[in-house]
């Protein structure tokens, strides 16, 4: 009986840790479609330009359930943005409709905090 418990527990622990590892960002690859995609004009990573840093964005949306959602759809669909100035300007849509690579960069930008 102890001996499937034990079982039972490194089992768990191995799956958590393939969990993990599955739903690692690859930021190499996040990088280089933020570059491509022409995000870096405005964003950063840990400073502000334009527009937030990738680091100020991803704390806002630290522990929300939503986060990865509401920001596939944010550069997915060119809804208004505030910019730094005050002003407002519509979000670029990135061009790649595929669906991994948009869920790969905002959870590496999400990875970020």
């Amino acid at each position: 009986m102890r001996m499937n418990a034990i079982a039972a527990a490194i089992g768990l622990a191995c799956g958590l840790l393939v969990t993990q590892a599955a739903g690692a960002a690859d930021a190499d690859a996040a990088q280089a479609l933020a570059k491509k995609e022409g995000c870096m004009k405005c964003h950063a990573i840990d400073k502000k330009k334009e527009a937030s840093s990738f680091t100020e964005i991803a704390k806002k949306w630290a522990g929300k359930s939503d986060a990865e959602a509401k920001l596939i759809h944010h550069i997915t669909s060119g809804e208004k943005v505030k910019m730094e100035d005050g002003t407002e300007d519509d979000h670029k849509i990135i061009k790649t409709k595929d669906v991994n690579e948009q869920k790969n960069l905002i959870n590496w930008i999400l990875s970020l905090k």
